[in-house]
């Protein structure tokens, strides 16, 4: 099994870590939350000789999924994720598009794969639990790899920060609940990939994060 690699493309005027998960041995691998700027997109991609078999989602808010159908064209992939309550913001990201002024190619997104809690998506040999996480959108999910120790967790959590609540479906006290319950007790040594700014580990979050004491 090769290492798990991973590079992102800052995507949207909402600087997104679009995230480019793959196998530094063959290559193959997945994306994870093209929000839009396709083509920087499909350019790293080709440049990096990435072979892709997927695209995942962590949630349905316009910066993450914006891209995802777009992407999928250009690629003859699966959408997988994330949860199906977040259906509701995937049907309306064209209208998200011009509240927000976006210019681009975003469309209502329809994933071919819907996810649970305790499900696995895997790429080459590298395997991910599906862990359900609301707060900042219901249907939010994260992605875990035991073997590397590592997470994608989207919005949930942040260096220092947490995802926003107020925006439609948010929920602070779930939030909350989603990163003590579910994300700290994998363990210190956890490090993760959020989707905007830095990742770090959870041991630090759970020491020094404001939101979590």
């Amino acid at each position: 099994m090769g290492q798990l690699n991973a590079g992102i493309v800052p995507v949207t005027p909402f600087q997104q870590n679009c995230t480019i998960l793959f196998d530094a041995d063959d290559k193959t691998g997945v994306v994870v939350d093209p929000g839009g700027d396709v083509q920087q997109i499909l350019a790293a991609i080709e440049g990096n000789g990435i072979k892709i078999t997927a695209i995942w989602l962590t949630h349905g808010h316009i910066d993450h999924a914006g891209g995802a159908m777009e992407l999928k064209d250009a690629l003859g992939v699966d959408i997988i994720g994330p949860h199906e309550a977040d259906r509701p913001l995937l049907d309306n990201l064209e209208s998200q598009a011009q509240r927000f002024g976006l210019p681009g190619e975003v469309r209502n997104c329809v994933p071919d794969r819907f996810l649970t809690e305790g499900e696995t998506v895997s790429f080459g040999d590298h395997s991910f639990e599906v862990l359900h996480c609301p707060g900042h959108a219901p249907g939010h999910v994260v992605y875990y790899n035991r073997d590397a120790k590592f997470a994608h967790v989207g919005d949930v959590l942040f260096h220092g920060s947490i995802g926003r609540t107020d925006l439609p479906g948010g929920d602070h006290a779930a939030l909350i609940r989603s990163i003590k319950e579910k994300l700290l007790p994998l363990g210190d040594d956890i490090g993760f990939i959020c989707g905007h700014g830095p990742g770090g580990r959870f041991g630090e979050e759970r020491r020094n994060n404001p939101f979590l004491v």
